[in-house]
């Protein structure tokens, strides 16, 4: 796992902020935390729990997960397969309960098809069973 990386976190969480054109209060208040508190996270002065980020990336609606990997809590994911879980994540049209839903359903077919979780993830292969078929 990697080490908690702060500085970019905060710089990151303050680019999002300002992409969603919110100020640092209405952020806080969106999210359950204190004004200065969050003026710490994006100064890199405090290290926040991935609970307060999940709270962040509801209230920024953006994924959770992309704030664990900036935060060094989950290490970054290769391009190739982040492919249908990353579009998932990062859609704003739908909430983090739905994302999650959608997350489950998605891995219970490749599971039903052979696949872990993991393995050959988004690269378009297919089972044995698939091709034998």
């Amino acid at each position: 796992m990697a080490s908690l990386n702060v500085g970019n976190l905060g710089e990151y969480l303050r680019e999002q902020r300002r992409n969603a054109q919110l100020t640092l209060r209405q952020l806080a208040d969106a999210a359950g935390v204190s004004n200065p508190y969050l003026s710490q996270i994006e100064r890199g002065l405090r290290k926040p729990s991935a609970e307060i980020l999940q709270q962040l990336a509801k209230a920024l609606r953006i994924s959770a997960e992309t704030l664990y990997v900036q935060a060094g809590i989950l290490d970054e994911r290769e391009p190739e397969a982040a492919g249908v879980r990353g579009a998932i994540l990062a859609d704003p049209s739908i909430n983090e309960r739905q994302k999650q839903v959608l997350l489950q359903v998605y891995e219970s077919f490749r599971k039903e098809n052979g696949l872990a979780a993991d393995e050959a993830a988004d690269t378009g292969e297919t089972s044995e069973t698939d091709k034998s078929g």
